[in-house]
């Protein structure tokens, strides 16, 4: 058993690791972002609303939420998530779509990251939106264009 483990452990991070490119394409990532305060609600305090229309849309400029550890890998996006509204402050809600876009990264053990992609919708919303999140990084939080605060 322990030797199948081995070679799965093995066979996954060859994979891993031959799928990341050396060069990151990542353009927001700023290792002295400030960590963002919460709210009583334990959702991150948003005050800047970003003026980039790639911001969180686009694979290159992902939303830089970062992590503490292996236990909070979904702590942050949450927290980025639920601090969101609809542009007129409707309640959204969002789902986890899928993983993509390998980068390097020296926060991960295996030296590199991915993306997590989040469906993102609101009452009367037609078509929902897709953001990209990275758990590996740090930057700037703000507001994509599109969003409001929750209340």
């Amino acid at each position: 058993m322990k030797i199948k483990f081995i070679v799965l452990f093995t066979a996954i991070a060859l994979s891993f690791t031959s799928c990341v490119s050396t060069k990151s394409t990542l353009q927001n990532v700023n290792d002295n972002a400030p960590i963002p305060q919460l709210t009583s609600a334990n959702t991150f305090l948003l005050s800047e609303f970003s003026r980039d229309p790639k911001y969180g849309y686009h694979p290159d400029y992902p939303i830089n939420v970062f992590y503490q550890n292996t236990k909070d890998l979904t702590i942050n996006q949450e927290r980025f998530l639920n601090a969101l509204s609809g542009p007129n402050g409707e309640k959204i809600f969002f789902k986890k779509l899928e993983i993509c876009c390998p980068f390097p990264t020296k926060n991960c053990e295996m030296g590199g990251g991915f993306l997590d992609v989040y469906e993102v919708t609101w009452v009367r919303k037609k078509q929902p939106i897709q953001l990209y999140l990275n758990i590996y990084e740090k930057g700037a939080l703000m507001v994509p264009m599109g969003f409001g605060l929750a209340k």
